[in-house]
């Protein structure tokens, strides 16, 4: 019987010692030793005339009801833990609402929708954040941030603050934000005006800006509102405007205005680090007319801190296609995942037959498959 415990005791340290030895990796990962946090972001939000009109006829209570946009693709928004989207309209509530070019307001409604789909942050720097001067700005900020407590991002309401970075706390990680929009030649604030929107005129000011965020943060995403519109050729200014922003110290760039996906890559930076560039998420929502205008991109990753080395990096980087859908006449516009977007639903969508002639699922997907290397997609 002695020889018999003595054979147990042996063969219960020999399991023990096993275990230790080969499952170091989960029995931290237990211990809470890295941190993670999701990211969403998505491409352009345009809410046009027909859009408004739509949202108008689903209200019951004389305002607007934007939720059935974005009802199809919230779980994916709400499931990050933080999303962002790039609105390209002001939301002020002393001016008329419209959605007619080049002047786009958005009634108060709409960050309900944006909160409701579970968006935490809004991009503002677009070529549209001056529609209504520098009172449709302020009163956009104050009022997603005021009202609604969603992050901004990319304007200010006091010329103070013009080159701080957001930064926000997402599961013990510091997140730094930056953005910035090509100007609008036709539109600027006045010399006096108390707020600021960044615009890549400013260089020197989106320099101070990165370089800040890299010191007080773990990890920083810039939003650039770059490139021709109506484009898919990224354009050498976006690339060397690229390249520069990794030196500085971005570690993802996302950007827009273009309205067509572009390509997402790596760049190598001369300390060895790598920047992820999406050059543009085409657009999120917008009734336009052609194809590759109704194909947009949600992009997602995880940023991941090593809590006793302090190393921070990037993992699951990946982008999936939303479409845009609408009937005829652009009736009954909403969101729908590409991976959950049928044949049926192409076949009545409302696009411009003439411009667009085989637009399918299969349109779609080779669409998808062209601008963007499988290696981000899922």
């Amino acid at each position: 019987m002695l020889a018999a415990i003595l054979f147990l005791d042996v063969v219960c340290l020999g399991v023990l010692f096993f275990t230790r030895d080969t499952q170091p990796e989960k029995k931290g990962a237990a211990d809470g030793i890295f941190e993670r946090a999701s990211i969403l972001a998505v491409g352009n939000n345009l809410i046009s005339d027909q859009i408004l009109s739509q949202a108008a006829a689903r209200s019951n209570t004389g305002g607007y009801d934007f939720t059935f946009l974005y009802e199809n693709v919230a779980d994916e928004i709400e499931e990050a833990d933080l999303s962002v989207i790039t609105n390209e309209s002001v939301i002020s509530s002393e001016h008329a609402v419209t959605g007619t070019y080049p002047l786009y307001n958005a009634p108060p409604e709409l960050a309900d929708a944006f909160v409701k789909a579970g968006f935490g942050m809004v991009n503002l720097a677009t070529n549209h954040a001056l529609d209504y001067g520098e009172q449709g700005l302020v009163n956009t900020i104050e009022y997603l941030r005021q009202e609604k407590n969603l992050g901004v991002i990319g304007a200010v309401t006091d010329k103070e603050y013009a080159k701080t970075p957001v930064i926000r706390r997402v599961n013990g990680i510091r997140l730094a934000f930056v953005a910035f929009t090509d100007p609008d030649r036709d539109r600027a604030l006045p010399e006096n005006s108390r707020a600021f929107l960044m615009i890549s005129d400013y260089e020197d000011m989106i320099y101070e800006a990165v370089t800040s965020a890299k010191q007080q943060a773990d990890f920083v995403i810039v939003f650039p509102h770059w490139g021709n519109e109506y484009g898919s050729e990224v354009t050498q200014a976006q690339r060397t405007l690229a390249k520069k922003l990794g030196e500085w110290g971005a570690d993802v760039v996302i950007g827009t205005n273009p309205h067509e996906l572009q390509e997402i890559e790596y760049i190598q930076n001369t300390d060895g680090s790598r920047t992820l560039v999406a050059y543009s998420l085409g657009n999120f929502v917008s009734s336009q007319e052609t194809g590759e205008l109704l194909l947009g991109g949600m992009l997602k990753f995880e940023v991941v801190r090593n809590t006793q080395s302090g190393d921070v990096s990037l993992e699951n980087v990946s982008l999936s296609g939303v479409v845009t859908h609408y009937g005829i006449n652009t009736s009954k516009v909403r969101l729908y995942k590409l991976s959950e977007y049928t044949d049926e639903l192409a076949d009545v969508h409302g696009v411009d037959r003439k411009r667009t002639p085989d637009f399918s699922v299969k349109y779609l997907k080779k669409l998808l498959s062209e601008r963007i290397s499988s290696e981000f997609l899922r």
